[in-house]
């Protein structure tokens, strides 16, 4: 558990550190944007990977269970978690890696729905997970994952704010956090034809390839009980 404890504390203080501006701004100012960016995302890969060995290597430490809950919640997020994330990585975002510099385009696609399309799919996921295995080492992967998520959306917009100064309040007043949070107070219109229909269909093909291909991947069935 320690190890696992330190891996998920450098995955998501490595995310926290290397994104607070005083730091990213020297960090980019000495290696340059492009260098920063492979830099921070091989660490991240890097820790991701210790994070997840650590967590198969850890004690089994029941909590909770959920029983057959335990597998109706997955059912249900993860077609939802896998559409925002193919989503949130295949569209132009203004709170993306390097989305700066989408600041005064017209707000399209997945954007109309949620500006943060890609943590939301990050969090649904490791939400899903929580309800599936209710054990200690799966609360520190799991639940440092999900704070990670949901938290950086805030943190995140906060960034944004200070880096964009007064550009950032007509892209916060177009978009939301909240899916469809906009569009339901009237500031904007779902683009539908912008988010097409090939990357939702993208997201349930891997929800479908992922839930049979579960247990070879990862060890356990991700099917309902009721079939083989």
């Amino acid at each position: 558990m320690g190890n696992l404890i330190a891996a998920q504390a450098a995955f998501v203080g490595g995310h926290l550190l290397l994104s607070h501006p005083p730091v990213r701004g020297r960090l980019v100012r000495r290696l340059g944007e492009g260098a920063f960016v492979a830099v921070y995302s091989a660490l991240m890969i890097a820790f991701l990977a210790w994070l997840v060995v650590a967590w198969r290597a850890a004690p089994f430490m029941p909590l909770w269970d959920l029983g057959a809950a335990g597998r109706i919640v997955p059912a249900a997020l993860m077609p939802v978690a896998l559409v925002f994330a193919v989503l949130g990585l295949t569209s132009r975002n203004v709170t993306a890696v390097g989305g700066e510099r989408h600041w005064n385009a017209p707000v399209r696609g997945v954007g109309t729905v949620t500006r943060h399309p890609f943590l939301w799919g990050a969090g649904l996921w490791a939400v899903a997970h929580l309800a599936a295995n209710g054990d200690a080492a799966s609360l520190v992967l799991f639940g440092g994952i999900a704070v990670l998520s949901f938290g950086g959306m805030l943190a995140i917009d906060r960034k944004r704010a200070l880096r964009l100064g007064d550009a950032w309040q007509p892209i916060a007043a177009r978009t939301s956090i909240l899916p469809f949070g906009a569009a339901l107070a009237g500031r904007t219109a779902i683009d539908w034809g912008g988010i097409g229909w090939v990357r939702p269909v993208a997201g349930i093909f891997l929800y479908v390839a992922l839930m049979h291909g579960h247990a070879r991947l990862f060890g356990v069935s991700a099917l309902p009980r009721a079939l083989p």
